[in-house]
This record gives structure tokens, C-alpha cells and sequence, in this order.
């Protein structure tokens, strides 16, 4: 999420993510280093030229170390990213009135059809939404819009929390289980009211597809971010593989983590990314659709990494919604990599799957038995 939304003025904390090298072995000793199996020696890049690009998209800002083959210059770098980006704009951001969520989300009751690549991401949220039991929901971008998250904006200072009968009116026109969907005809069917909502998969979902543009044109070996989502192919030039430090929640008993994404992407979910206060209470975006409120379960930060970066995007969210008990215990059982912090009365407290603690790797580079 993992959480910014497709806003033209987000309230989102930086960058989940800091780019860079992990620094000799020797100054590693209160590193927590994360490394992936690989099988046999990656291929080399082709050339040794990184180029650093960077831009904004969805309310937030995209950045990109790329290794593209010779002849390949950086404007064709930048034209292609672009050129993804604003198809996932044009197709997912209800920020943009002609985009084709926003037609979809104000559309009169019926079945609509819709394009093939709209299609393959909501089959692809709605089957997520089967195997979490509705922790990735598509459906719920009229709880998003009441309570603050949305393009209608924050609520008034007067009336930050939703009444019981707004929360139940948004409610009546949310939920994974009451779409219809009709794959013979790629149709969708509005229910009157209904509006989707794919900021929590949309930003790892382009994270994917401006990586396979890049390693369609002969780049296959490049760094993608995009608000905090991040994806690595291939490895630099020294062999080195692209190097991300994730970011450490305030009084996180976790150590400094940096992660070697050779093939792999992470997300990060947190509940300081975009939030309001009222009463005392924290009301994170990140929503419950089986409550139709904001998540208030004290998991502060959840990561995930996985080979898909649209599927960590997922998996971060889906898990914050779970909670400190049900969330590790899926991904466990998913074998998802997974770490979760939680706050406590005793101070955080962190959490991380078997997957997660399989890929630490000590100064020695020996990995825990």
C-alpha cells in the first residue's frame, strides 16, 4: 500500500525505501541483510551504464536505475516508463474523472464492459479477495471516499468520523462478494453506487509492468520505485545486486534491513503513512470491508517481498487487515516472506515468517540453519 493513492496532493509520509549499497562486510555487524537464494550465476547486464531517472506519478514519485543494451538512450528510457505509468493512470487512478475507473465508478446500474487489461487486474484483486476472505478488496471505494482517503478529499475538521448510517450506506454498495462478473464478455456489473478502488495493488501493479517494458526493450537490469514499491531485475555492473534499505518504524526493536532484490520486490504496508487523529485514536487508510472502518489492530508496519511486486503490494495490505495474529499466521502458512511490527504496551514488538528469516544472511554470509 503500499498505501499512497492515485492523489494530485497525497498526504503520504516519503518513501518507505532508501536506495543504495548495504556498505563492506565489515561495517554489517548490526545489519539485518536479506539475500534470496539464486541458483547459478546471474546473467551479466547489457552494458555498463546505470542511468538514474526519476519523475512523479499517482501523487507520488517513481524512480528508476536502469541498465539499458547499447543505442538505447536515456529519453527511450524515460518515454517507456511514461508511457506505462500513464496507462495505469488512465486506466486505475479514480483521481482522473476519464480514467476508466472513474467512468465505471459513475456509471448507471448494469453490466459494463470493460478493457482486457482492466479486466486481468480485477480478476486478479477479486481472486486475491477469495483466498484472504475479502482482506484485498476491490469494492471499497465509497468507505475510501467517506471516510477522508479519496478525491472528494479529507473530511471536515467538524465531522471527522462517519456516522453509523453513513458507514452502513457505504457499506451496502461495498464488498468483494456482491460483484458480478461475467468473463465471456469481460463485463463488470455496477450495482448503482458501487465504486472500485485499487489502491492497495495498483502502485505494485505498475511497478510490474514498467519492468517488463524495460526487459522487453533489452533493459534486464534495472531498479524500479514507485511511492515506496520497489522491484529489482538483474544485477550492476560489479555484480553487485540493487540494494534497498526498508524503512525502520520509529522504536522498531528491528535492526537496519537492507534487502538484495535480485528478482524480487518489496512493499511496504505502515499505518503512519496516511492517517488522521480524533479522540486519541489513530485512523489509518488502510480499510477493514468487513467492518467498513479503518484497521485498528496495532500492527504498525507490515513488509513483504515476493517476485511480484503487484502480489507484495497485495499481500502487505491484505496482512495489515488480518492483524498481529491471523496476518503471520497466513503468510506462514502461504509462505510468504513477511515481517510484522506490532505496538504494544511493552513497546514494538516484531514478527517475521520462516520465509522472511530464511533470506538473513550474517556478516559471514552464512544463513541460519
Amino acid at each position: 500500500m503500499s498505501d499512497t493513492p492515485f492523489s494530485r496532493g497525497s498526504r503520504a509520509a516519503p518513501s518507505a525505501v532508501a536506495i543504495g549499497d548495504p556498505g563492506p562486510l565489515s561495517d554489517r555487524a548490526d545489519n539485518r541483510v536479506l539475500v534470496p537464494l539464486i541458483e547459478g550465476a546471474p546473467p551479466r547486464p547489457p552494458s555498463n551504464l546505470i542511468r538514474s531517472l526519476d519523475g512523479q506519478t499517482m501523487g507520488t514519485t517513481w524512480s528508476a536505475r536502469v541498465i539499458a543494451p547499447p543505442g538505447v538512450g536515456a529519453a527511450a528510457v524515460r518515454e517507456a516508463i511514461e508511457q506505462e505509468l500513464a496507462a495505469v493512470v488512465g486506466l486505475f487512478s479514480p483521481w482522473e474523472p476519464s480514467s476508466e475507473i472513474s467512468r465505471f465508478n459513475t456509471a448507471p446500474a448494469g453490466f459494463w464492459a470493460v478493457s482486457q487489461p482492466f479486466w486481468d487486474l480485477l480478476d486478479a484483486a477479486m481472486t486475491l479477495g477469495d483466498e484472504t476472505n475479502g482482506a484485498v478488496d476491490p469494492t471499497l471505494g465509497a468507505l475510501v471516499d467517506l471516510w477522508g482517503f479519496g478525491p472528494p478529499g479529507p473530511r471536515s475538521a467538524l465531522l471527522p468520523v462517519p456516522s453509523e448510517d453513513e458507514v452502513a450506506a457505504a457499506m451496502a454498495v461495498s464488498g468483494w462478494q456482491k460483484l458480478r462478473l461475467n468473463p465471456d464478455a469481460r463485463g463488470v456489473m455496477q450495482r448503482g453506487g458501487m465504486k472500485l478502488d485499487f489502491s492497495g495493488i495498483a502502485k505494485g501493479h505498475a511497478v510490474d509492468r514498467v519492468s517488463d517494458r524495460l526487459t522487453a526493450m533489452g533493459a534486464t537490469s534495472h531498479l524500479i520505485e514507485i511511492g515506496g514499491e520497489l522491484k529489482g531485475r538483474g544485477v550492476k555492473p560489479d555484480a553487485q545486486p540493487w540494494w534497498v534499505e526498508i524503512e525502520r518504524v520509529q522504536d522498531s526493536p528491528a535492526p537496519r534491513t537492507v534487502a538484495a532484490l535480485f528478482d524480487l520486490a518489496v512493499a511496504t504496508s505502515g499505518d503512519y503513512r496516511r492517517a488522521f487523529v480524533h479522540d486519541g485514536r489513530l485512523y489509518p487508510h488502510t480499510l477493514d470491508g468487513s467492518t467498513g472502518r479503518p484497521v485498528n489492530s496495532n500492527l504498525t508496519s507490515v513488509t513483504v517481498l515476493h517476485a511480484s511486486a503487484m502480489m507484495a503490494d497485495a499481500y502487505a495490505t491484505a496482512l495489515t487487515v488480518m492483524g498481529p495474529f491471523d496476518g503471520p499466521d497466513y503468510a506462514e502458512a502461504a509462505g510468504l516472506a513477511a515481517h510484522f511490527v506490532e505496538r504494544t504496551e511493552r513497546g514494538p514488538v516484531e514478527r517475521m515468517t520462516p520465509a522472511f528469516a530464511a533470506m538473513m544472511d550474517d556478516p559471514d554470509g552464512d544463513r541460519p540453519g
